[in-house]
């Protein structure tokens, strides 16, 4: 008795038929995280924007909401507030409270850490007080990019030294669309970006990349073994042999971040976010824009075994589907 199986391992969907509308999907979803970066940018935290940061521990029970009415009217710009653990408004609840970066230079800024110290007292332990000036902030902002770009850039050129230099190319603009898409989330939605979702763009990139050199070995293996066959029907082949791997790993990773996203609370929320937006983009790349992308690139060498390729695709397929033709079937 054959185990019960998701997702069937000899699937025969013409991914490629439909590479001209993902094509056209990629490029409206580029053009759309380019336009909000230009036009509204990034709501960039405290780590990059610059800013004050205070850390307090609740002695007793608080109301959020009287409290951040309470520092608004302090008259320091903009005020975040961010609960931690405990139970909500509760005795032992960590409180997080950014500023922005008040003018008038570090008088400024401690005006404004003792005005909000004291609007905290007596029913908060301030723990913890930071200020980030704005040179520290651009400083951190540049490395962010420098360190996203040299990522990208280096694993083109990893995966152009274990494959060809078409496949390095369409891994980087690859990778590039799912970076470019996060930044896109997060311009358009003005989510908080900081620190911690640098890590996720990173993880992303990274994860990304892994599913996209599987797929990359496969294309390669198929292209020693049926080197007559049509490279549009060799990249479907290859798409079709990694989907269930690729399906099971996206899909088992996402559940555990949904549920980091669902219950890790307000800190993880936008990390979280970023996480399960790049998954399934990323996944999506992998099986229609990196594959695509081949297909417009100069041809890839076939070297190695050259058998007929029709009388082995007909035997594999019958071996799955006895008395059925060798067609792939149509992914509508």
């Amino acid at each position: 008795m054959r185990p019960l199986r998701l997702i069937p391992d000899d699937t025969r969907f013409r991914f490629m038929r439909w590479r001209r509308y993902a094509f056209l999907f990629t490029l409206l979803l580029t053009l759309a995280s380019l336009g909000a970066l230009w036009f509204q940018g990034l709501n960039l935290g405290v780590d990059y924007a610059g800013g004050l940061l205070i850390e307090a521990r609740a002695r007793g029970s608080f109301d959020m909401t009287e409290l951040r009415s309470r520092l608004g009217g302090l008259g320091l710009g903009e005020v975040t507030l961010q609960a931690i653990g405990g139970e909500a408004g509760g005795r032992g609840q960590d409180l997080l409270v950014r500023l922005q970066q008040p003018p008038g230079g570090p008088e400024a800024q401690q005006h404004a850490l003792t005005a909000v110290t004291a609007a905290l007292q007596p029913g908060f332990e301030i723990r913890r007080t930071e200020a980030i000036g704005p040179q520290v902030s651009a400083e951190l902002l540049r490395d962010a990019v420098f360190a996203s770009v040299l990522a990208v850039v280096l694993i083109g050129i990893y995966v152009w030294l274990r494959f060809e230099w078409q496949f390095g190319l369409s891994a980087v603009v690859t990778t590039f669309h799912d970076v470019i898409a996060t930044f896109g989330l997060f311009a358009i939605f003005q989510l908080e970006f900081n620190l911690t979702i640098l890590a996720a763009l990173l993880t992303i990139a990274g994860y990304s990349i892994n599913d996209t050199v599987v797929l990359f070995d496969r294309v390669r293996e198929n292209l020693r073994s049926y080197k007559s066959l049509p490279m549009e029907q060799l990249i479907d082949r290859s798409v079709n042999q990694t989907l269930r791997r690729t399906l099971l790993t996206s899909g088992t990773t996402l559940l555990a971040v949904l549920a980091l996203l669902i219950f890790g609370g307000p800190v993880l929320r936008n990390f979280s976010l970023a996480l399960v937006w790049g998954l399934v983009v990323g996944t999506y790349s992998s099986i229609f824009v990196a594959s695509s992308l081949l297909l417009h690139l100069p041809s890839l060498r076939r070297s190695g075994a050259d058998p007929d390729a029709a009388a082995i695709e007909g035997k594999v397929h019958s071996e799955h589907h006895p008395g059925q033709g060798s067609e792939l079937r149509d992914l509508s």
